[in-house]
């Protein structure tokens, strides 16, 4: 899938710093950027997996979307690699702790170039994406003001990158997960709920009637919890 010239998202460019690829939404009123939302593709995917999720987002944030660094195939890209086994999956740690740091270089490096005051910023994702939001809202709330899970999980292996308690408190998740998901299982978004209330984390799960995917009624909650992390209420 290819995004069109008419279709309101620019050309893919690339961060200096991160080396990350990207490509920005049109804005919807000029003036500086007070809010921004980065979205994240899953595995195999690119960054215009998710431009109709983008297209539904408040004209007021600037929605960067954003494409994974490991390189699959033609047109396909990860955050890292991962097998299923019989334990379930297996990820390459190397790779995820690249790519959430390349992630949050990228979020510093858009906020350094909003000036004296960064837009807030909030990182969501499906499957793969959503397991790097969680990850880069977990280890720096104080950049990341909020993130959200879109049938995804949260890394065991972020453990050792989990950002203080006190800091952790001043964050928002966003977790929705299909109940008859059979890439992963609807016991991983129970499992993030679970480690969200233990760390103190604020944060909203909710569970749908469907598989691994997106529904109408996924980016319409998605939405309406947007606009707390945003300040857009």
């Amino acid at each position: 899938m290819n995004i069109r010239p008419d279709s309101g998202f620019g050309p893919l460019q690339q961060d200096p710093g991160s080396g990350l690829h990207y490509r920005l939404r049109e804005q919807g009123r000029p003036g500086p950027v007070s809010a921004r939302l980065l979205l994240l593709h899953g595995v195999g995917g690119n960054e215009t997996n998710l431009a109709m999720l983008a297209a539904a987002i408040d004209p007021r944030v600037q929605v960067v979307l954003v494409r994974a660094p490991l390189a699959l195939g033609p047109e396909q890209f990860a955050w890292f690699q991962v097998r299923f086994g019989a334990s379930g999956p297996v990820i390459d740690p190397v790779q995820a702790e690249r790519s959430r740091q390349q992630l949050l270089t990228l979020v510093r490096g858009l906020q350094t170039q909003d000036g004296g005051m960064p837009a807030r910023t909030v990182v969501a994702g499906f499957s793969q994406g959503g397991i790097l939001s969680a990850s880069a809202g977990l280890s720096a709330p104080l950049d990341v003001a909020g993130f959200a899970v879109l049938s995804g999980r949260i890394l065991p292996e972020l453990e050792p990158h989990l950002a203080p308690r006190t800091e952790l408190a001043g964050s928002n998740g966003f977790i929705a997960h299909g109940r008859f998901d059979d890439k992963l299982p609807v016991a991983w978004a129970e499992r993030a709920d679970q480690w969200l209330d233990a760390l103190g984390v604020p944060h909203r799960t909710q569970l749908y009637p469907i598989g691994h995917e997106l529904s109408l009624t996924v980016v319409d909650d998605f939405k309406h919890w947007l606009a707390e992390p945003l300040s857009l209420i």
